[in-house]
Protein backbone atom coordinates (compact mmCIF):
# COMPACT_ATOMS: atom_id res chain seq x y z
CA UNK A 1 0.00 0.00 0.00
CA UNK A 2 1.43 3.13 -1.10
CA UNK A 3 2.02 6.18 1.99
CA UNK A 4 1.07 8.66 -0.27
CA UNK A 5 -1.66 8.57 -3.14
CA UNK A 6 -1.89 11.07 -6.06
CA UNK A 7 -4.80 11.65 -8.49
CA UNK A 8 -6.19 13.85 -10.82
CA UNK A 9 -9.34 15.11 -12.17
CA UNK A 10 -10.65 18.17 -13.79
CA UNK A 11 -7.31 20.11 -13.67
CA UNK A 12 -6.91 19.51 -9.65
CA UNK A 13 -4.74 16.74 -8.46
CA UNK A 14 -5.17 15.69 -5.00
CA UNK A 15 -2.43 14.29 -2.97
CA UNK A 16 -3.62 12.03 0.18
CA UNK A 17 -1.25 11.02 2.95
CA UNK A 18 -2.16 7.10 3.02
CA UNK A 19 -1.32 6.13 6.44
CA UNK A 20 -4.42 6.40 8.19
CA UNK A 21 -3.87 3.25 11.21
CA UNK A 22 -0.95 5.80 12.25
CA UNK A 23 -3.10 8.96 11.88
CA UNK A 24 -1.21 9.82 8.98
CA UNK A 25 2.36 10.36 10.79
CA UNK A 26 4.68 11.55 8.38
CA UNK A 27 8.79 9.44 7.64
CA UNK A 28 11.57 10.32 6.13
CA UNK A 29 10.75 8.66 2.89
CA UNK A 30 7.70 10.43 2.86
CA UNK A 31 8.91 14.27 3.64
CA UNK A 32 11.51 13.12 0.16
CA UNK A 33 8.58 11.96 -2.24
CA UNK A 34 5.99 14.98 -1.28
CA UNK A 35 9.15 17.07 -2.12
CA UNK A 36 9.48 15.02 -5.30
CA UNK A 37 5.27 15.03 -6.43
CA UNK A 38 5.19 19.00 -5.51
CA UNK A 39 8.05 19.65 -8.03
CA UNK A 40 6.38 17.98 -10.48
CA UNK A 41 3.51 19.57 -10.66
CA UNK A 42 5.48 22.80 -11.56
CA UNK A 43 5.65 21.19 -15.11
CA UNK A 44 2.84 19.19 -15.34
CA UNK A 45 0.01 21.27 -17.28
CA UNK A 46 -3.00 18.90 -16.60
CA UNK A 47 -2.51 19.84 -12.72
CA UNK A 48 -3.52 23.50 -12.02
CA UNK A 49 -4.56 22.95 -8.70
CA UNK A 50 -3.96 20.90 -5.35
CA UNK A 51 -5.57 19.35 -2.64
CA UNK A 52 -3.62 18.03 -0.25
CA UNK A 53 -5.74 15.42 2.65
CA UNK A 54 -5.28 12.54 5.16
CA UNK A 55 -6.54 9.06 4.26
CA UNK A 56 -9.35 8.63 7.40
CA UNK A 57 -10.02 10.62 10.51
CA UNK A 58 -6.56 12.55 10.47
CA UNK A 59 -5.04 14.78 8.49
CA UNK A 60 -1.56 14.09 9.79
CA UNK A 61 -0.09 13.74 13.52
CA UNK A 62 3.18 14.98 11.99
CA UNK A 63 6.27 13.77 11.96
CA UNK A 64 6.79 9.46 12.88
CA UNK A 65 8.43 9.97 16.01
CA UNK A 66 9.04 5.85 16.01
CA UNK A 67 12.19 6.51 13.31
CA UNK A 68 13.48 9.13 15.49
CA UNK A 69 16.01 7.35 17.55
CA UNK A 70 17.29 5.73 14.29
CA UNK A 71 17.07 9.37 12.02
CA UNK A 72 17.43 11.99 14.29
CA UNK A 73 18.78 10.78 16.75
CA UNK A 74 22.04 13.73 16.98
CA UNK A 75 22.58 17.31 15.86
CA UNK A 76 23.72 15.80 12.12
CA UNK A 77 20.95 13.73 12.10
CA UNK A 78 18.67 16.36 13.00
CA UNK A 79 20.11 18.92 10.58
CA UNK A 80 19.88 16.42 7.58
CA UNK A 81 16.11 15.36 8.54
CA UNK A 82 15.33 19.03 8.58
CA UNK A 83 16.63 19.33 5.34
CA UNK A 84 14.00 17.19 3.92
CA UNK A 85 11.27 18.66 5.60
CA UNK A 86 12.37 21.99 4.34
CA UNK A 87 12.39 21.30 0.72
CA UNK A 88 9.12 19.02 1.27
CA UNK A 89 7.35 22.28 2.28
CA UNK A 90 9.88 24.71 -0.16
CA UNK A 91 7.98 22.90 -2.63
CA UNK A 92 4.70 23.46 -2.21
CA UNK A 93 5.52 26.70 -1.42
CA UNK A 94 7.15 27.04 -4.41
CA UNK A 95 4.53 25.68 -6.81
CA UNK A 96 3.10 28.78 -8.92
CA UNK A 97 -0.30 26.75 -8.40
CA UNK A 98 -3.19 27.13 -5.93
CA UNK A 99 -2.76 24.89 -2.89
CA UNK A 100 -5.43 23.89 -0.26
CA UNK A 101 -4.88 21.84 2.73
CA UNK A 102 -8.22 19.87 3.30
CA UNK A 103 -7.59 19.27 7.39
CA UNK A 104 -9.68 16.97 9.18
CA UNK A 105 -9.16 15.68 12.74
CA UNK A 106 -5.73 15.99 13.84
CA UNK A 107 -2.59 18.25 12.58
CA UNK A 108 -0.28 18.68 14.57
CA UNK A 109 3.89 19.35 14.06
CA UNK A 110 4.82 18.23 11.15
CA UNK A 111 1.35 18.27 9.63
CA UNK A 112 0.74 21.65 10.95
CA UNK A 113 4.11 22.11 8.88
CA UNK A 114 2.11 21.03 6.00
CA UNK A 115 -0.74 23.12 6.09
CA UNK A 116 1.61 25.86 6.80
CA UNK A 117 3.00 25.66 3.37
CA UNK A 118 -0.09 25.23 1.43
CA UNK A 119 -1.86 28.64 0.46
CA UNK A 120 -5.21 28.29 2.13
CA UNK A 121 -6.38 25.78 4.93
CA UNK A 122 -10.13 24.28 4.69
CA UNK A 123 -11.31 22.47 8.13
CA UNK A 124 -14.15 20.70 8.98
CA UNK A 125 -15.43 20.55 12.79
CA UNK A 126 -12.81 18.29 13.99
CA UNK A 127 -10.28 20.08 12.83
CA UNK A 128 -7.95 20.24 15.98
CA UNK A 129 -4.03 22.08 15.05
CA UNK A 130 -1.12 22.81 16.89
CA UNK A 131 2.59 22.44 17.13
CA UNK A 132 3.79 20.35 20.30
CA UNK A 133 7.65 21.16 19.55
CA UNK A 134 8.21 22.51 23.32
CA UNK A 135 6.94 19.22 24.70
CA UNK A 136 9.49 17.56 22.53
CA UNK A 137 12.44 20.13 22.98
CA UNK A 138 12.25 20.80 18.96
CA UNK A 139 12.77 24.28 17.96
CA UNK A 140 10.40 24.51 14.81
CA UNK A 141 12.29 25.58 11.50
CA UNK A 142 13.03 29.13 10.60
CA UNK A 143 10.67 28.79 7.30
CA UNK A 144 7.84 27.17 9.05
CA UNK A 145 7.95 30.13 11.64
CA UNK A 146 8.12 32.87 9.39
CA UNK A 147 4.93 30.98 7.51
CA UNK A 148 2.80 30.85 11.44
CA UNK A 149 4.33 34.06 12.21
CA UNK A 150 2.97 35.76 8.79
CA UNK A 151 -0.74 33.65 9.44
CA UNK A 152 -1.18 34.30 13.03
CA UNK A 153 0.54 37.64 13.89
CA UNK A 154 3.56 37.80 16.90
CA UNK A 155 1.16 36.77 20.05
CA UNK A 156 -0.41 34.22 18.66
CA UNK A 157 2.50 32.27 17.24
CA UNK A 158 4.07 32.81 20.41
CA UNK A 159 1.02 31.25 22.27
CA UNK A 160 1.52 28.73 19.55
CA UNK A 161 4.73 27.44 20.12
CA UNK A 162 5.48 28.26 23.46
CA UNK A 163 2.41 26.21 25.07
CA UNK A 164 2.22 23.18 22.13
CA UNK A 165 -1.57 23.52 23.09
CA UNK A 166 -4.01 22.42 20.55
CA UNK A 167 -6.96 24.28 18.87
CA UNK A 168 -9.74 23.38 18.10
CA UNK A 169 -10.93 24.57 14.70
CA UNK A 170 -12.92 27.78 15.60
CA UNK A 171 -9.99 28.53 17.58
CA UNK A 172 -7.75 28.02 15.32
CA UNK A 173 -9.60 29.78 12.57
CA UNK A 174 -9.89 32.53 14.54
CA UNK A 175 -5.96 32.23 15.43
CA UNK A 176 -5.47 32.41 11.60
CA UNK A 177 -4.32 28.57 11.40
CA UNK A 178 -7.62 28.09 9.35
CA UNK A 179 -9.38 30.33 6.81
CA UNK A 180 -12.88 28.13 6.63
CA UNK A 181 -14.68 25.84 8.17
CA UNK A 182 -17.09 23.40 6.16
CA UNK A 183 -18.97 20.12 6.81
CA UNK A 184 -16.65 18.59 4.03
CA UNK A 185 -13.36 20.26 3.80
CA UNK A 186 -12.33 17.92 1.02
CA UNK A 187 -15.07 18.74 -1.11
CA UNK A 188 -15.19 22.52 -0.28
CA UNK A 189 -11.22 22.70 -1.18
CA UNK A 190 -11.95 21.06 -4.66
CA UNK A 191 -14.93 23.17 -5.72
CA UNK A 192 -12.75 26.30 -4.50
CA UNK A 193 -10.16 24.99 -7.00
CA UNK A 194 -11.96 24.22 -10.13
CA UNK A 195 -13.06 28.04 -9.76
CA UNK A 196 -9.63 29.16 -9.55
CA UNK A 197 -8.35 26.50 -12.40
CA UNK A 198 -10.03 28.53 -14.85
CA UNK A 199 -8.04 31.63 -13.74
CA UNK A 200 -5.10 32.76 -15.66
CA UNK A 201 -2.26 30.24 -14.56
CA UNK A 202 0.82 33.22 -15.19
CA UNK A 203 -1.30 35.42 -12.83
CA UNK A 204 -1.87 33.29 -10.25
CA UNK A 205 1.66 32.13 -9.89
CA UNK A 206 3.38 35.78 -9.81
CA UNK A 207 1.17 36.95 -7.32
CA UNK A 208 1.77 33.65 -5.14
CA UNK A 209 5.28 34.13 -5.72
CA UNK A 210 5.02 37.76 -4.57
CA UNK A 211 2.79 37.42 -1.67
CA UNK A 212 4.41 34.69 -0.43
CA UNK A 213 8.03 36.58 -0.67
CA UNK A 214 6.72 40.00 0.61
CA UNK A 215 4.89 38.28 3.57
CA UNK A 216 8.29 36.60 5.09
CA UNK A 217 9.94 39.94 5.57
CA UNK A 218 13.18 41.77 4.31
CA UNK A 219 14.97 39.82 1.97
CA UNK A 220 12.31 37.67 1.02
CA UNK A 221 11.38 38.81 -2.35
CA UNK A 222 13.74 38.28 -5.16
CA UNK A 223 12.27 41.80 -7.27
CA UNK A 224 14.31 40.32 -10.21
CA UNK A 225 12.47 37.25 -10.26
CA UNK A 226 9.22 39.18 -9.52
CA UNK A 227 10.07 41.34 -12.20
CA UNK A 228 10.49 38.41 -14.61
CA UNK A 229 7.07 36.61 -13.53
CA UNK A 230 5.68 40.34 -14.45
CA UNK A 231 7.04 40.23 -17.75
CA UNK A 232 6.49 36.89 -18.92
CA UNK A 233 3.02 37.19 -17.83
CA UNK A 234 3.18 40.86 -20.14
CA UNK A 235 3.68 39.22 -23.19
CA UNK A 236 1.86 35.47 -23.08
CA UNK A 237 -0.79 34.31 -25.19
CA UNK A 238 -2.61 33.92 -22.08
CA UNK A 239 -2.72 37.58 -21.51
CA UNK A 240 -3.70 37.94 -25.50
CA UNK A 241 -6.39 36.07 -24.87
CA UNK A 242 -7.48 37.42 -21.77
CA UNK A 243 -7.92 40.78 -23.44
CA UNK A 244 -9.74 38.80 -26.32
CA UNK A 245 -12.23 37.00 -24.16
CA UNK A 246 -12.80 40.69 -22.75
CA UNK A 247 -14.04 42.41 -26.02
CA UNK A 248 -15.88 39.41 -27.30
CA UNK A 249 -17.65 38.91 -24.12
CA UNK A 250 -16.82 35.27 -23.14
CA UNK A 251 -14.93 33.20 -20.54
CA UNK A 252 -11.17 33.25 -21.07
CA UNK A 253 -9.56 29.64 -22.11
CA UNK A 254 -6.26 29.97 -20.61
CA UNK A 255 -3.20 27.60 -21.24
CA UNK A 256 -0.16 28.99 -19.04
CA UNK A 257 1.77 30.31 -21.71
Amino acid sequence: MKDIIVAKRDGVARVTLNRPAARNAVTLAMWRELADIFSRFADDRDVRAVVLAGEGKDFSVGADISEFDSIRDDKQQSADYEVAVDACSGAIAALGKPVVAAISGYCLGGGCHLALACDFRFGDRTAIIGIPSAKLSIVYGVRSVQRLLALTGIANAKRILYSADRYPAEQAMSMGLIDEIHDDASLAAERFLERLADNAPLSIAGAKYMLNGLSTGAGGLDLAVAQQLVDVASDSEDFREGRRAFAEKRAPRFRGE
